[in-house]
């Protein structure tokens, strides 16, 4: 069973060329079962049934493991059997028709406006790097940009006097966003210093030395103007989320924070409702006389 399994895992490095990361996973996720079969002394891959593996899971599950790693686990074991059929050394998937248990659904985090004005109204420095980065703050909540989205912008893509700016997002698929007047105006205070770095091309925002930045360099600088402006750890995507809960909790339109989010699907976009409704259901504990529950009895 050792010899199959080494030989599928160079068959992934040789043939498929799959990366170390993802070649190191199928290892540890496939060592898993074959471990399995040893402590069930079930003598070959032919004798592992989905009985045997859908227990496996579920054991895995009662341990805490996360659902992402049972569905990786699983997509490991097809993957396998595949192989393992296209050799001839077997004929069934003991993993067809056993799905990862559904993990709970992680709300995204988000800043509330306090927090995000706090963010964005301090004092900015008039050089390069400060004026740059308040760019990118204001566009990623202005007009909620994935990280991609963002690094990926060129000049061309930006309409200030529009107030528009367009982007390519997930499937290649473009769209345009309305930039709102905070944004526009850290642009009008970034784009003149952007010239003197000699861009080497037409991406907005820059490196020092005129390259195009990088997603991390991007993070970065975000989690830094969140330590130094809130005290936390910030990334992208919270603006991101942010931008898409004010925006939902102020227009009670979900079409329309689909559209500027670049949802293909609304269920994605749904998620959001479930934010409103906290802050709706948090309002209304503080507010309705029948909503608190007194700690103590008349009776």
């Amino acid at each position: 069973m050792q010899d199959h399994l080494d030989a599928y895992l160079e068959h992934l490095r040789r043939e498929r060329q799959v990366s170390l990361h993802t070649l190191d996973g199928y290892r540890r996720d496939l060592h898993k079962v074959l471990a399995l079969c040893e402590k069930n002394a079930i003598g070959s891959w032919a004798d592992l049934d989905s009985r045997s593996l859908r227990s496996f899971i579920a054991r895995l599950h009662g341990t805490g493991l996360a659902s992402r790693s049972l569905a990786r686990l699983l997509s490991a074991v097809r993957g396998f059997y595949q192989y393992l059929s296209r050799e001839g050394l077997c004929r069934h998937d003991p993993a067809g028709g056993i799905s990862a248990p559904k993990g709970e659904r992680r709300l995204p985090r988000t800043l509330d406006a306090d927090r995000t004005q706090q963010l964005l109204d301090g004092a900015v420095e008039d050089d390069f790097i400060a004026r740059r980065d308040q760019a990118m703050l204001e566009l990623f909540y202005s007009s909620g940009l994935r990280l991609s989205e963002l690094v990926g912008l060129n000049l061309d893509g930006l309409d200030l006097a529009g107030g528009l700016v367009r982007v390519t997002g997930k499937g290649n698929k473009t769209r345009e966003l309305p930039l709102g007047s905070k944004a526009r105006e850290a642009f009008e205070q970034w784009l003149p210093l952007r010239t003197l770095a000699n861009p080497a091309d037409g991406a907005v925002f820059i490196s020092q030395q005129g390259r195009r930045l990088g997603a991390r360099a991007v993070q970065l600088r975000v989690r830094q103007a969140g330590v130094r402006e809130l005290g936390q750890h910030l990334h992208p995507h919270m603006l991101r989320h942010s931008f898409a809960s004010h925006m939902l909790e102020s227009s009670q339109d979900l079409r329309a924070v689909q559209e500027l989010l670049g949802h293909a699907d609304i269920a994605t976009t749904q998620v959001y409702t479930h934010l409103d409704f906290q802050h709706l259901a948090a309002v209304y504990d503080r507010a309705h006389p029948r909503a608190k529950r007194s700690s103590g009895s008349d009776e």
